[in-house]
């Protein structure tokens, strides 16, 4: 899988937003687990999700505009999980940018790339049962699409929410790349603290893929956002579990309450 992994795939716009309700009681903004992993509070609220039907390239697969309520705060990494973060995890680093392949032969702040929603599910848990981790309650998890759509346009009433493919100020694209993966947090981050949410790796979530608005509770594929270091940013792809490829990553989310499963749900 080492062509672009662009080819053959939707081009979507992200999504309209509109901003979020933040309720008057918070836990800690910001929080830092035991392996030096920053997490940063995602409120609750409401946005729309998915693209216009007039767009050019929307399909009917994910053209049905629809309201998202995101039910319940969530910690999201405030950066994609580094090379560092999962060969202390997991006691391996699967990366294709490492070692020659990088600027100075020192990939440890490099997004960890070349692995499978199976692989990401697996450092959740992995992660989780740390005794730090345990002792403190946290339960991770890969985000929803909702929420990590929710995440991504942070409040924002625009379309295109820090989308600036050409300055290049949030984001490594195949403009900017030069065709690799870059250290995390060297763009700017959106309006929540979330860097790299645009470019750099796709991010794996952890529903399955389907057709908008419902999606496919029972279907084979995943889906991943945020596009990567080879594409532009206007697009969600639906992979294999098993599928690996050097511009495949992910950032982790934490539920307050500790459950594993995401508080999205459609508005009737």
């Amino acid at each position: 899988m080492f062509q672009s992994i662009c080819k053959g795939v939707i081009a979507v716009s992200l999504w309209l937003g509109v901003g979020a309700n933040i309720s008057s009681s918070q836990p800690p903004k910001e929080i830092t687990n035991s392996i030096g992993m920053k997490l940063v509070l995602i409120p609750k609220g409401t946005f729309m999700m998915s693209s216009p039907e007039y767009e050019e390239g929307v399909t009917d697969y994910e053209s049905q505009q629809h309201e998202v309520e995101i039910s319940k705060d969530l910690y999201l990494g405030a950066f994609e999980v580094t090379q560092a973060q999962y060969l202390k995890v997991m006691g391996t680093n699967p990366s294709w940018f490492q070692k020659s392949r990088v600027l100075g032969s020192d990939s440890s702040r490099y997004p960890v790339d070349n692995v499978s929603w199976e692989d990401a599910i697996e450092f959740c848990k992995k992660l989780s049962d740390f005794e730090e981790e345990k002792k403190a309650g946290r339960v991770y998890r890969l985000p929803t699409e909702a929420e990590w759509a929710h995440a991504c346009l942070a409040g924002s009433n625009e379309r295109w929410s820090n989308f600036d493919e050409g300055n290049g100020n949030y984001g490594w694209f195949g403009g900017n790349s030069n065709r690799q993966t870059h250290p995390i947090g060297e763009k700017k981050p959106n309006a929540w603290g979330l860097y790299d949410m645009y470019g750099n790796v796709w991010e794996w979530c952890g529903d399955r893929s389907g057709a908008y608005p419902k999606g496919d509770r029972s279907g084979w594929f995943r889906v991943a956002r945020g596009a990567a270091w080879d594409c532009g940013n206007r697009i969600r792809i639906r992979l294999s579990p098993t599928d690996r490829d050097r511009s495949l990553g992910f950032r982790v989310a934490l539920s307050p309450s500790t459950s594993p499963q995401g508080g999205d749900e459609l508005k009737r």
